[in-house]
């Protein structure tokens, strides 16, 4: 494992109560039951805002993720002279206009650029600063500020920008004409592919990303909508994704589907609370994203697909989920990037099930939002589960479907969105309840979540200011 001091290195756990939190104790409810529809999918959608203020012309966006990760794209965006107006909700939502400037004419802001909580902001947008004559300022809050950008600064350093540091506040000063690059990933992460897509958008030549692991692609579906000049080839048992620069986009209708990564909490739930019988509506099941459905059926999960279908070139589909008898398993490593966000809440799924689930490979847990292993191995814990940390994965002994005893002291969520709705979750499963002691980061992806959560059980919400 990576030394304290790497800025790769895991967070250290920080169990201090925040001034402003709100705290809750989620508790057994009953079965989850009807039909519900989770929020669009925020990879979709941020792509969807960054693209269309590429485009010259108007963009229009439904079923956009209106949290707080993709407002703060939408107000960098803004800042860069991009024009993003919401219209306000009908029966069918809201309707998102954007108003382009073009490839290579982002403006230079008047002041930093502030990412909130978003990775997925600050990553791909350094990648569009990188080929314009432009100087921009990225900053973040506290977690932000601890998670590592050297996976990014380096290839985009490599076409030609400058950085001040490898985490934040750092100043990105982009070069045009950028440098074409061909970049083999050192890690699989759709993030840094799409930031080096990105910046080859107005660099001339043809920008080449080579993935030894596929990772999500919505990155290379929604360009080759907007018309950019981008295949994808097989070599050597390598993806090879290549973007011929000084692209022109041509603005689009775009219906975001649900995303997979929200719509997991609400599944994992119906399997584990007994008598749940819940449908789960236009879920993206893009093959990228869908690998944890894939491990839950493996486990034994029922999990059907009503009405699949293709939406703006993605798949979607309803989920049926129903209460089921899990069983644990050795989950393959070579699934991770397909679920990487839903581990969290596959770790409460494992607590839950009948014998041992391996999880391995998940070095990249240790930078997210949170180090998500040490914190869902500290959280499940202190539910009453079983679990062995190591270095690159979790080893989970499950109930075998009995509850868990639940907590009687807070669950720390170190800031981070997802341990905050996987312990929720598992709150539901339990006897005694859990408390998270922060509901606030839920708001980053999913702010309708717990409003959500309590429309699909018979109780009340228990404790807190919810």
């Amino acid at each position: 494992m990576p030394s304290r001091s790497d800025p790769a290195a895991p967070k250290p756990l920080e169990t201090e109560p925040r001034e402003g939190a709100r705290p809750r104790r989620f508790v057994s409810a009953g079965p989850l039951k009807g039909r519900i529809r989770v929020p669009g999918d925020k990879s979709i959608s941020h792509r969807a805002l960054m693209f269309g203020a590429l485009a010259v012309g108007e963009t229009r966006v439904t079923g956009l993720l209106e949290g707080e990760d993709v407002m703060a794209t939408a107000a960098a965006l803004r800042a860069m002279g991009a024009t993003i107006e919401r219209e306000d909700a009908n029966a069918s939502g809201a309707t998102w206009r954007i108003h382009g400037v073009g490839v290579g004419a982002l403006l230079q802001p008047d002041g930093p650029l502030e990412m909130g909580n978003s990775g997925t902001s600050t990553r791909l947008l350094m990648g569009l600063v990188a080929s314009h004559p432009i100087t921009v300022t990225f900053t973040g809050d506290a977690s932000l500020s601890k998670r590592p950008m050297g996976r990014v600064t380096e290839p985009l350093g490599l076409m030609g920008a400058d950085f001040s540091a490898t985490m934040l506040p750092l100043t990105e000063r982009g070069l045009s004409p950028a440098v074409p690059i061909t970049y083999r990933l050192p890690v699989a992460s759709a993030q840094v592919k799409s930031a080096v897509l990105l910046a080859g958008l107005n660099t001339a030549g043809i920008t080449s990303v080579i993935e030894p692991v596929p990772t999500r692609d919505h990155t290379e579906r929604m360009l080759k909508g907007f018309g950019a000049d981008l295949w994808v080839e097989q070599e050597a048992g390598e993806r090879v994704i290549r973007l011929r620069g000084e692209a022109q986009l041509r603005p689009q209708i775009i219906n975001v589907p649900g995303d997979p990564s929200s719509a997991a909490f609400f599944a994992v739930a119906a399997l584990v609370v007994p008598g749940s019988d819940l449908v789960i509506e236009n879920v993206g099941l893009n093959p990228t994203r869908a690998g944890l459905y894939e491990v839950l059926r493996l486990m034994g999960g029922r999990i059907e697909e009503l009405n699949p279908r293709e939406v703006g070139g993605e798949p979607v589909a309803d989920l049926r989920v129903r209460h089921s008898a899990l069983t644990g398993i050795e989950v393959d490593p070579a699934l991770a990037p397909s679920m990487i966000d839903e581990f969290p809440v596959l770790f409460v799924a494992a607590a839950l099930a009948q014998g041992t689930t391996v999880t391995s490979g998940l070095d990249e847990l240790r930078v997210k939002e949170s180090d998500r292993l040490a914190a869902m191995a500290e959280a499940l814990r202190l539910a009453g589960a079983r679990v062995e940390e190591r270095e690159d994965g979790l080893v989970i002994e499950g109930t075998g479907g009995d509850s868990l005893a639940g907590t009687a002291q807070p669950i720390a969520t170190h800031l981070d969105h997802r341990i905050a709705m996987a312990m929720a979750v598992a709150g539901l499963a339990s006897r005694a309840g859990v408390e998270v002691d922060d509901t606030r980061p839920i708001a980053t992806s999913f702010p309708q979540f717990q409003a959500l959560l309590d429309s699909t059980t018979s109780s009340p919400p228990a404790g807190g200011t919810g």
